[in-house]
């Protein structure tokens, strides 16, 4: 067996999903994509959560380092030994610095992890229990004027219902969850074919890092993720692609400055 027919592995999913897979390795991975769902549903949610972070992270990224902290800094104020020990200071120094940083960034990464494939499970029954109402999907139905102001007061923070009406969805209204860690809001929406989409959101109790999960059960589909102190998550028919987009809107509709919303 040549290397080019190796078998795909989990290190080169990673790697072509980053833009950092060898060329000859391309078409090997992407006919192991086209022929295996649960890989293409893998490297997809790994694609969107790259993307999550760095839209959250970029400004941070683009910074200049402090003029006080530059390397030539430094080393111009010291001469012989004490230069070579500057060098080593600020070296250590900036790695220290580093991992300080990522370590407050990512420190609540494990269990706002746990806490979106909590919250996909339970998005997925509210899902299926609601979502076949005829009558009473819902408590308050679109138009209403204090649907959000109602669910944002219950929930503790802003309740959104952004416009997907680019996906096919028309919003119809809203209602109020019981969660063992808060009430959770849940926004439907409805398509031109009947299908339904829910957004569940509530407070996560801390912030940190951006956390992202997605999960299937049978026919329902659930993008689940942590950002900014609030916990969300969409479900619908198990079409990842579609839901990505969906998440993607959520996602934008909350990031928007307060003057734009």
């Amino acid at each position: 067996m040549t290397e080019r027919d190796a078998p795909v592995t989990e290190d080169e999913l990673h790697a072509y999903v980053d833009g950092a897979l060898p060329a000859d390795r391309i078409a090997a991975v992407e006919a192991e994509l086209a022929a295996d769902p649960q890989a293409r549903a893998r490297a997809a949610a790994w694609r969107t959560q790259a993307d999550l972070i760095r839209d959250r992270f970029a400004s941070v990224a683009d910074e200049p380092l402090p003029e006080r902290l530059r390397l030539e800094t430094v080393t111009r104020r010291a001469s012989g030994l004490k230069r070579k020990l500057a060098i080593a200071a600020v070296i250590a120094f900036l790695i220290g610095a580093a991992a300080g940083w990522i370590a407050h960034e990512y420190s609540g990464f494990g269990q706002n992890a746990q806490l979106a494939r909590a919250l996909a499970d339970a998005a997925i029954e509210a899902h299926r229990l609601y979502v076949n109402e005829v009558r009473h999907p819902i408590e308050v139905r679109a138009g209403e004027e204090h649907l959000l102001p109602w669910l944002s007061r219950r929930v503790g923070s802003p309740v959104k219902a952004p416009d997907l009406a680019p996906e096919g969805l028309k919003l119809l209204g809203g209602r109020l969850l019981p969660s063992p860690r808060g009430p959770t809001a849940l926004i439907m929406y409805e398509g031109s074919g009947g299908e339904r989409v829910t957004l569940t959101c509530r407070r996560a109790g801390r912030d940190g890092a951006t956390a992202f999960h997605w999960q299937s059960a049978g026919e329902i589909g659930a993008l689940a993720w942590v950002e900014g102190g609030m916990a969300f998550v969409v479900a619908g028919p198990a079409e990842r692609e579609r839901l990505d987009r969906v998440a993607r809107r959520v996602y934008d509709a909350y990031e928007q400055p307060a003057e734009q919303r």
